[in-house]
């Protein structure tokens, strides 16, 4: 009995209340609207359902996992990550254009995914071993190098909204390791020349014949409209203007639950996944967009927070990083549904569709809330 108690009292401990009581709100935010969002889809709200219940065990045994055995496995779990990446790269099977699924015979995974977690996991790793001495230059580089290795291989895929997740979580775990705001100037004022340069010669730059190099067509394309959506509105520019129209039409409080006119005339794309937020905005309102990106922010400072107090530097740059990849997930998200950033596949945290998402997501606050548990143990 008492070998029960105390088990029972560690499972309980693993949770962190405050971040637990916001997930479920959350959740059941995201619930209600993927209701009204399915349409006669009702096996994807079931399939949500189901999804949620197994992310929920999945954060409940990631949190009952101590720290010390999350870092000592890191480096395996990095390595494993970039080998599947690389196997995607030769055997990877292909699905509308873009080869980012691995069939290992008994399941079909997206190995990408992975290092949404096992990147920021290298980098506080990394970082860990060299606290104690001060940040060299060479310490910045090695960690580039683990971080540009699986964003390079992401992007071609073709990824890059899951390519632009990877490298904000590993970039977050660099910043709060030590990185120097001064070294970022030179890349902020690289990127406002760039969008001043893109808006200012937007007719050369967008024309068919002119060659991004750099990026593939489908990208280019996604810029150009961000730019100006009604060149092609049946086309490319469709997804961004009907998601606007849903956005703006909900007005101050909305239209009212499941009264969408843009969502039940199926007039937004993927308004189970990518374009959740149109559904909500057009049925909530303004009103229900600022409450539920308040919701968000507590829960992106409580996951702050839970850095600040964090005992070690690898649990500090681990929660720190988690904390701010859900900021850029939601950041991104809302940007593009808006028309404020271009379309690339993100979803919205805990709203979207999507099993494989709501498995990071469980991971990442199961890892916040197993820092928050060594503190309390330590203490």
């Amino acid at each position: 009995m008492k070998r029960f108690l105390v088990l029972a009292y560690r499972a309980i401990m693993a949770f962190d209340w405050p971040l637990f009581v916001l997930l479920c709100m959350m959740a059941a935010v995201g619930l209600t609207v993927m209701h009204s969002a399915v349409g006669n889809t009702d096996w994807r709200f079931a399939e949500q359902a189901r999804h949620f219940w197994i992310a929920l065990f999945v954060l409940w045994g990631v949190a009952l996992v101590p720290p010390v055995w999350v870092m000592r496995v890191t480096p395996y779990l990095y390595g494993v990550s970039i080998l599947l990446l690389l196997g995607v790269e030769f055997f990877g099977e292909s699905s509308k254009g873009a080869t980012r699924w691995l069939n290992l015979g008994v399941a079909r995974i997206q190995p990408s995914e992975m290092l949404k977690i096992t990147v920021p996991l290298m980098l506080a790793w990394y970082f860990h071993l060299r606290q104690g001495s001060r940040l060299r230059l060479v310490d910045l580089l090695v960690g580039g190098v683990l971080l540009l290795i699986p964003f390079l291989l992401i992007v071609r895929q073709p990824d890059l909204g899951t390519a632009l997740l990877v490298f904000a979580a590993g970039f977050a775990a660099m910043y709060f390791a030590g990185l120097s705001f001064k070294l970022l100037v030179p890349l902020l004022l690289l990127i406002v020349l760039g969008v001043g340069g893109l808006l200012y010669y937007e007719d050369l730059v967008c024309a068919p014949e002119f060659d991004w190099v750099v990026l593939r067509d489908y990208q280019k394309h996604r810029v150009c409209t961000l730019l100006d959506p009604t060149l092609d509105p049946l086309g490319r520019g469709f997804h961004t203007i009907q998601s606007m129209i849903a956005v703006g039409s909900g007005g101050l409080y909305g239209k009212g639950y499941m009264l969408g006119t843009q969502t039940h005339l199926d007039f937004i794309p993927e308004r189970t996944t990518d374009f959740i937020f149109a559904v909500f905005a057009e049925e909530f309102g303004l009103y229900g967009g600022l409450a539920l990106l308040g919701l968000y922010g507590l829960i992106i400072l409580r996951g702050l927070y839970i850095a600040m107090i964090a005992p070690t530097q690898f649990t500090r740059l681990v929660a720190g990083s988690m904390s701010l990849m859900l900021f850029v997930y939601v950041f991104v998200n809302i940007g593009m549904v808006t028309g404020v950033l271009p379309v690339v596949g993100v979803p919205l945290p805990f709203m979207s569709y999507g099993g494989t998402s709501l498995l990071t997501l469980a991971v990442a606050c199961g890892l916040l809330m197993g820092v928050k548990k060594a503190r309390v143990l330590r203490s």
